[in-house]
Formats: structure tokens, C-alpha cells, sequence
């Protein structure tokens, strides 16, 4: 794995928002329906340090003693948690400096997104941040957390992340506030992707996407990037960062219309940039583009869920497909994405042929549905992925899964084969009823991204090979 050269605000300056020596909530609440109370219980419940809650109309919170500001708080401090009014951030600031914080993460809303009044609030805010050396997350935002240490400094309900949440080698950076909540909770609720860090920073008046990238880059428990963003700090620093880097970066960019602009300006007060022209730099700096939310999320499961691939520049996909018309279509979408389809060789053909009814020959997409009623279901799958994943001309395969009759067990072979061979693996599902779900959870804990629409299945394997061609590896998780 290649590492970036880390900047001044690079990884060490960062970290301290993940990691801190000490936590001030300001704004912290003993009434369970504002968001105070949910932050102080979710710092409390996941920092195993000092937490320190500030409301001068209380005395404790969750049998905590409470102090009435930050000049109270006995020791010195590393991070501090904002969720007061606006306002009052910049006598916040000044407590913060005689307490050495090091960095604010800023919750509340109210700054530049609201107009002229409060983006000179937030300008007032950064330069006396600066003056004092604190760096400032946000405003308008909600927090970070880290699965792999079980830090949650963020606002969201406790029952949305506690039972749920599992490490894993994605990490993501969300402009905007609450869809940072919508990923995690489509995250959380469909499985499949385990999340390394999860970053909301809103307006980023100070801390932006182009540090994260490189934190991020830098950070061994990420191992795959996604972002939502409105507008590029630093663009030329960002794009030379992903060009650098063999780690997978999949962007979703706001704003690439004229009136997702005018949104982004009254959203987090960005001003989006050209896309037209930040497109090209986009491709070839190796980004990923995706569409939507869903797209973006699927891509990133792909990468998390494929091991380190090589590359064959003359090897192409092979489709193995219960259905003929499955087939049909996925070749066609194969085509669409600009990917071949493997032409098998004669020993693979003959392999295939042991499993398959005398009066039928086998062909690349492989409709096994014949020679499941022939050789039955598992001996099918098995000695077809077997044969057709050792040959030389395929890179790559899709198979269709049809989950009322199919079993973990049939696939741990093709699993153990994708990691050993480096040829990725994607699967479509179809069937009925709750066993969808359990059973793509069951692929993708094996390494096999799973999706219900054909054409998302295609397009994730289409970027994960481009990827691999650009870069020379996909890393993925075992």
C-alpha cells in the first residue's frame, strides 16, 4: 500500500478529532427530545476518557457533575463538542484556548448557510480559531465517529448505532448533516458494509474533504473512500491525492446542475464548482463518479467486499446464470460498460460439459439451469465456478443466484477461489421473501458483493476493473 506524504494538515494534525485526550459537550441536556442529551450519552457511552458536559442551568447530567462553562472544567482538554447557539461560539473559543483545546467539532446550525448575518459570525469564528490554533469541524453538521475505536461524537439517536454498527474498511466524508445520517442508516439497515469512519463537516469553514482524504489515505482501517460533497477545497491538492493513492476514492458531487448550485449555497453556503470541467480532472485523477446515494453505496460495498485482483488485459467476464434470458441481458450490460465476455477455452468447455445433460454444450454465459436438474444444485455451482474461475480467459464473473434454493456452503468454494486467483466476483439475487437479505449478507461476509438490479451489479464490477486497470489492485477485505 503505497502512503502519501502527510502535510502539516495532514494525518497527525487530524487526529485529535478522533482520538482525543478529553471531551467538553457543550450544550449538553438531561431532556431526552433535544439533540444535547443524545450527544452527551453517546460521548459518554463510547470515549473511555474524561467527558465533560457544559450547561450553566444544570448541576449533572446521567450522574455526571455539570459545569456552567468551559472556564469551570477543573483540567485541560482536547476536543469540544458545540451544540449551543451560534452566538455564542466565539466566547467559546476564547474559553477553549485558556483550556488548550485543540479543535471544536460544530453541531449547531446557524453560520453561513443562513445569510450575510451568519456567515460573518462563522468568518469572526475562524479567525479567532486561527489566532488561537484551534481547528474547527463544521458548523451546521453532525460530528464523526469511528467504529474501530467506538467513538460517537455526534447528535444521532443511540439506538440508531450501538447494536448495529461494526467495523469495517469504508470510510466516508458527507457534506451535508443529515444525509451523513441517511448513509449510516441505509448502512446499518441493509448490512453488507462495514463502516471505518463516518465524517459529517457541513459548511467547513475550516476542516474540509481534502484533509480527510489524505487522514484517511493514511489511515490503515481505511481502505475505501466515499464522499458527498458540494464543492472541493483545494481541488488541485484533492485530485493530486487520489491520483497518488491505490486506495478506491467514489465521489457523489453535489451541485452539477445550475439549480443544485443555487441548493448548495442556502444548503452549507458552497459554491459548486464548474462540473463540466471538474469531471474530466475527476476520471483521470482515477475517482469514481457516482449518481446517487444508492449508487454510491453500492460501489463502496464492491470495493470492501473484493480482495486484491490483477490484472488481465486480455481475459475477459464470464456470466454463470440459472436463467437464459438472465444471460442474454447481462451480456448486453456487459457490453454497455464496455466489458467482453471471456471466450472459454476447450478445457473449461469440457469441464462444464461433466455437469451438463448429453444434449446440451455449454457456452459463455453459462445457463447451469439444465445442468442443476441434470447434476443437481450444489455440485453444479460448485464444479462450474471451479472450472470457469481457473480459466486463464476469464478476469472476472458475474453469477446469478436464485436464493430459494441456494445455501452459503455453494459459494464458500467460489469465495476461497476469488481471493486466491484475484478475479472479482459480483452476484445478482433474485427470489422471494426475508432470505434475500440474510442471504446477501451471507455472500458479502464470504466477500461477494451481492445486488438485486442487474445493471447495478454490472456497473459495480465495470468500476471495480477500471479501477484495477488504472491502479494495478483493488484492495478489498478478505
Amino acid at each position: 500500500m503505497q502512503h502519501i506524504q502527510t502535510s502539516r494538515e495532514g494525518h497527525a494534525s487530524m487526529d485529535f478529532f478522533f482520538n482525543p485526550r478529553g471531551i467538553a459537550v457543550i450544550g449538553a441536556s438531561d431532556n431526552q427530545a433535544k439533540g444535547g442529551f443524545h450527544l452527551f450519552r453517546n460521548t459518554l457511552h463510547s470515549y473511555r476518557g474524561d467527558v465533560f458536559p457544559v450547561n450553566a442551568r444544570l448541576s449533572s447530567i446521567l450522574d455526571r457533575p455539570c459545569y456552567p462553562d468551559v472556564s469551570s472544567i477543573p483540567t485541560d482538554f482536547d476536543l469540544a463538542l458545540f451544540f449551543v447557539p451560534a452566538p455564542s461560539l466565539p466566547r467559546t473559543i476564547e474559553e477553549c484556548a485558556a483550556k488548550k483545546v485543540k479543535g471544536i467539532v460544530i453541531e449547531s446550525a446557524g453560520f453561513a448557510e443562513v445569510g450575510p448575518k451568519g456567515r460573518r459570525l462563522q468568518e469572526q469564528c475562524v479567525s479567532l480559531a486561527r489566532r488561537h490554533g484551534i481547528r474547527l469541524w463544521g458548523p451546521n453538521c453532525m460530528g464523526l465517529l469511528d467504529a474501530h475505536s467506538g467513538h460517537v461524537f455526534s447528535f444521532m439517536y443511540t439506538d440508531a448505532w450501538k447494536k448495529l454498527l461494526k467495523p469495517g474498511d469504508v470510510s466516508m466524508i458527507v457534506q451535508s448533516g443529515m444525509l451523513s445520517a441517511g448513509f449510516l442508516m441505509m448502512i446499518l439497515e441493509r448490512g453488507g458494509l462495514n463502516i471505518s469512519k463516518m465524517c459529517s463537516i457541513g459548511n467547513k469553514c475550516d476542516v474540509h474533504e481534502t484533509e480527510l482524504l489524505e487522514y484517511f489515505i493514511n489511515d490503515p482501517t481505511s481502505e475505501a473512500i466515499g464522499l458527498y460533497a458540494e464543492s472541493i477545497v483545494e481541488p488541485r491538492r484533492f485530485l493530486r491525492l487520489a491520483s497518488d493513492t491505490d486506495k478506491p476514492i467514489v465521489l457523489l458531487k453535489g451541485g452539477r446542475s445550475p439549480g443544485g448550485a443555487r441548493a448548495a449555497m442556502s444548503h452549507t453556503a458552497s459554491m459548486a464548482s464548474d462540473h463540466a470541467i471538474m469531471r474530466s480532472a475527476i476520471r483521470q485523477s482515477g475517482i469514481i463518479e457516482a449518481t446517487d446515494m444508492n449508487e454510491l453505496m453500492d460501489l463502496l460495498r464492491g470495493f470492501s467486499t473484493s480482495r486484491s485482483c490483477r490484472i488481465h488485459h486480455d481475459a475477459g467476464t464470464a456470466v454463470i446464470t440459472f436463467s437464459g434470458g438472465g444471460g442474454i441481458v447481462t451480456s448486453d450490460l456487459l457490453h454497455d460498460a464496455g466489458l467482453s465476455l471471456a471466450e472459454l477455452r476447450p478445457e473449461t468447455l469440457k469441464s462444464l460439459k461433466a455437469v451438463y445433460p448429453p444434449w446440451m454444450d455449454p457456452s459463455n454465459p453459462a445457463d447451469i439451469w439444465p445442468a442443476i436438474e441434470y447434476s443437481g444444485v450444489q455440485k453444479v455451482y460448485t464444479e462450474v465456478s471451479e472450472a470457469i474461475m481457473h480459466d486463464p480467459a476469464v478476469d472476472s464473473v458475474v453469477v446469478h443466484i436464485f436464493t430459494n434454493m441456494a445455501d452459503r456452503a455453494m459459494f464458500s468454494d467460489m469465495a476461497r477461489l476469488k481471493n486466491e486467483l484475484g478475479k472479482p466476483v459480483v452476484a445478482w439475487l433474485a427470489g422471494m421473501g426475508d432470505g434475500m437479505r440474510s442471504f446477501r449478507s451471507e455472500l458479502e461476509e464470504l466477500g461477494i458483493p451481492a445486488y438485486d438490479e442487474m445493471h447495478r451489479c454490472v456497473s459495480v464490477l465495470a468500476a471495480i476493473k477500471e479501477h484495477n486497470r488504472k491502479r494495478g489492485s483493488v484492495h478489498c477485505r478478505e
